[in-house]
């Protein structure tokens, strides 16, 4: 089905549910690699997404209520977000599509506070899903 192309400066928008861990999330700027452009922008193309990392996020759990601060990033795209027909430089284009899958790195763990001091969440990273936001309301691929 038809949606419309990603470009430069789209955003990836982050959902703050990551598992147990609720993330403030911050968007994620697209930078396209693709030979076309549209309103003056370079198109998005597969593999455009693994570039999305937005670092300096906080976060904490129910248990894990002291914050501590991790990186955002695109795990794998949703089986809509990637154009079967409309190619760019041989690679599938990217579509706004539902949503992607999203992976939390923990880079300074969370904390619980105990009598015995602040012991740190053991959880390396957290999963979780985000939508894309476009500019482009003219041009679609499928």
């Amino acid at each position: 089905m038809a949606d419309f192309i990603l470009t430069t400066g789209d955003l990836a928008m982050f959902n703050p549910a990551f598992g147990l861990a609720v993330v403030t999330v911050i968007p994620g700027n697209l930078v396209g690699t693709g030979k076309g452009m549209i309103n003056k922008k370079l198109i998005c193309v597969d593999g455009d997404e693994k570039t999305v990392m937005v670092p300096g996020c906080p976060y904490m759990t129910p248990v894990f209520n002291i914050p501590g601060v991790g990186m955002l990033s695109i795990s794998s795209l949703g089986a809509d977000q990637k154009a079967k027909r409309t190619k760019s430089n041989n690679k599938p284009v990217l579509l706004k599509g539902s949503t992607f899958n999203a992976r939390f790195q923990v880079m300074v763990p969370a904390q619980q506070p105990t009598p015995g001091g602040p012991v740190p969440d053991a959880t390396p990273q957290y999963s979780g899903t985000g939508t894309f936001m476009t500019t482009n309301v003219r041009v679609k691929g499928q």
